[in-house]
């Protein structure tokens, strides 16, 4: 079986996963003669997550088999004469096929808002019909990797975190996906074995609190599980009274391992309810005085990127952290959307636009190219530059405006460009090589270092340049003006 992101996923036929427009335009196309003008679709967000500073891009793994097994088979062509799609229609889709285009910035790269993430350039049937799962994919895979990027961005680079999220999800697939593109972003591990097993790694975790309850007391229970795991002895010491049981109860099954002969350089507690902060501090004290400095500390429940920055100014004691809610149920949105940006009749490229009152909706039009300017000294990113697909950049200085507002603008100089989209599809063809995911993960790692500190903060981020040559935002201003000359008429 074909490998995605060095995963084994079974093919799916999403062909009717859409909104029923889809079809009806496609129809609509395709009995108008205009099945074969070629249309041009970014996929784009506008606004970062919870006012983080960036987000990271995640799910061409699942992108890709989907539009490889994007077919209709009898018992889809069965919903259509249902439907009352006329008999040319049904035939049209019986011999579909993705003959198109698609360019994408890389899984696990930082990106920004109103800037080309996913590019499709196809027949305008084909590419409509690909506007949902796509949205779907990749909304769901980047709230799980940004979720959990920030998370890893919060956390001292020394404490692994552990994704724990897969009960909290909405459902198998989400717990799966957030499990995986936690993994993506920087997770240690997770605590899904089914992932793990798909990953050819072993699952983490230890003992819930129904293990505890299940014995006639805390002392017991704590033993058993020493006994039998001695190699994986994180004790979960807040059931019933974690400073006055819990810990003592680990303490003294320390003591018998010790006795027993039994490893003690993977002994800990898991501390899940409380104030961490005091709860872990004390923990420290006690777990030292008795002799075993080397027991670990893990701390988990609802913990998200503002909580653990809080633990860390508290001075709360921990070696590895437990994050599930904030993974595989992240707080924000991302709320990607997929809009024609450009479209080709009679062999003549027409760039569109979508206007709105609201500023920030308007829509970047024309087929673009998308670079990242490094800075050739230190290697972070300045900014990111759009520009239109044939116009010629400077290599040296160069003037870099913002697509939303011309005054806004600034001289870039000593910088090296890089393309950021990679071809993935190419005239229906997949000629891109997914990377692992832990070749995505050490990806994700070395790219969010050449992103500046004060993007990447938690609190107050400092907002990224996501930038236009002076051409293209005089293009766009000029496409502006005639759209509403147009509209006022």
């Amino acid at each position: 079986m074909k490998t995605y992101n060095g995963i084994e996923r079974l093919p799916r036929n999403y062909s009717l996963f859409n909104d029923e427009y889809e079809y009806t335009m496609g129809g609509a196309y395709l009995l108008n003669g205009k099945k074969d003008e070629e249309a041009v679709f970014d996929v784009f967000f506008r606004k970062i997550p919870n006012q983080g500073g960036y987000a990271v891009m995640a799910g061409l793994d699942k992108i890709i088999p989907f539009i490889e097994n994007l077919k209709f088979t009898e018992r889809e062509l069965d919903y259509f004469r249902r439907a009352g799609y006329k008999e040319e229609v049904i035939e049209y889709f019986r011999n579909f096929k993705f003959t198109g285009t698609i360019t994408a910035i890389p899984d696990g790269t930082p990106v920004f808002p109103n800037e080309p993430l996913l590019t499709v350039h196809a027949p305008i049937i084909e590419a409509q019909l690909l506007e949902t799962c796509i949205l779907s994919i990749i909304n769901g895979a980047m709230e799980h990797a940004t979720g959990a990027r920030r998370i890893i961005e919060a956390t001292p680079r020394n404490v692994p975190v552990m994704e724990f999220g897969s009960r909290r999800a909405d459902g198998c697939e989400a717990g799966v996906d957030a499990s995986i593109y936690g993994i993506m972003a920087g997770c240690a591990g997770t605590s899904n074995s089914l992932v793990a097993n798909m990953l050819n790694i072993k699952a983490l975790g230890t003992m819930a609190h129904s293990f505890v309850e299940s014995f006639d007391n805390e002392l017991e229970a704590f033993k058993t599980f020493a006994e039998i795991y001695p190699d994986n002895c994180i004790l979960l010491v807040d059931t019933f009274d974690t400073l006055r049981s819990g810990i003592p109860n680990a303490i003294k099954t320390f003591e018998y391992m010790k006795e027993k002969g039994l490893p003690l350089d993977k002994i800990g507690i898991r501390i899940d309810s409380g104030d961490l902060t005091y709860l872990s501090r004390e923990a420290r004290k006690m777990l030292v005085n008795a002799g075993f400095p080397q027991a670990k500390i893990v701390l988990s429940n609802g913990l998200n990127a503002k909580s653990i920055k809080g633990l860390i100014d508290t001075g709360a004691e921990f070696d590895s952290l437990g994050v599930g809610d904030n993974i595989s149920k992240p707080e924000g949105r991302m709320g990607c959307v997929y809009k024609e940006v450009a479209i080709n009749k009679n062999g003549i490229w027409i760039p569109k636009i979508k206007l709105s009152e609201d500023e920030v909706k308007i829509v970047n039009p024309d087929f673009k190219t998308l670079y990242r300017a490094y800075d050739k000294d230190t290697g972070f990113a300045i900014c990111d530059v759009m520009k239109r697909k044939g116009e010629a950049l400077k290599a040296e200085d160069m003037i870099v405006v913002s697509p939303a507002n011309y005054l806004k603008k600034k001289k870039i100089s000593n910088f090296l460009l890089v393309e950021m989209q990679k071809p993935i599809f190419v005239n229906g063809k997949c000629v891109y090589e997914d990377p692992t995911i832990f070749e995505k993960q050490a990806y994700c790692e070395a790219e969010m270092k050449r992103i500046y500190p004060e993007v990447r903060r938690e609190e107050m981020p400092q907002n990224y340049h996501v930038s236009a040559t002076e051409s293209y935002v005089k293009f766009k201003n000029e496409m502006i003006e005639n759209a509403k000359r147009i509209s006022l008429r």
